[in-house]
């Protein structure tokens, strides 16, 4: 059997975390690794003590028909990479890697086109991480250098925000 690379082996673990996800719509579960140890994880789903979507049986954003990435405070849910860093020190994740992967709730395939919502990113900038990986098929993934989120701010009208095809800020996460 063929070695894993190690950008695969984490994916692979953020594959599995987000199985505990409890989003109807998409599934994703993020790692922070640094110096070859997981810090932390985090898959997205309702605040502790609140009842999830899965609980629920229903989505209320699915309800109203509302667009991926748009409503968020609509959302019963906290996304993977958010989780991932509030269970972190982020004297840890200075420099670290996340490792993130998505899949659709509802036929388990991977979501090829996954990413973090502005407000991840945002988090994710403050958290010190330097880099994202994304799993875009089994074995295939890309590498996000965080200062390139620094420098093309979504959060900025024309065409600093809207960098790399995002209109908005968001390319597809959970919600």
């Amino acid at each position: 059997m063929a070695r894993i690379d190690k950008e695969n082996y984490y994916l692979d673990i953020a594959d599995t975390v987000l199985k505990r996800s409890t989003c109807l719509r998409r599934c994703y579960g993020a790692i922070i690794v640094k110096n070859d140890e997981i810090l932390s994880t985090g898959y997205n789903g309702a605040p502790r003590g609140r009842k999830n979507c899965t609980d629920l049986g229903r989505c209320t954003r699915e309800e109203l028909r509302v667009p991926s990435g748009e409503r968020y405070e609509l959302c019963r849910s906290v996304h993977a990479e958010a989780n991932c860093i509030i269970s972190a020190p982020r004297s840890a994740t200075l420099g670290a890697t996340m490792y993130l992967a998505g899949r659709d709730a509802k036929t388990g395939a991977l979501l090829p086109d996954a990413t973090s919502c502005s407000m991840c990113r945002r988090l994710i900038i403050n958290a010190g991480i330097q880099r994202v990986v994304i799993r875009r098929t089994p074995d295939q993934y890309t590498v996000v250098h965080v200062e390139d989120w620094i420098r093309e701010d979504d959060s900025l009208p024309g065409a600093l925000g809207e960098a790399a095809g995002e209109p908005g800020g968001c390319g597809g996460c959970c919600c």
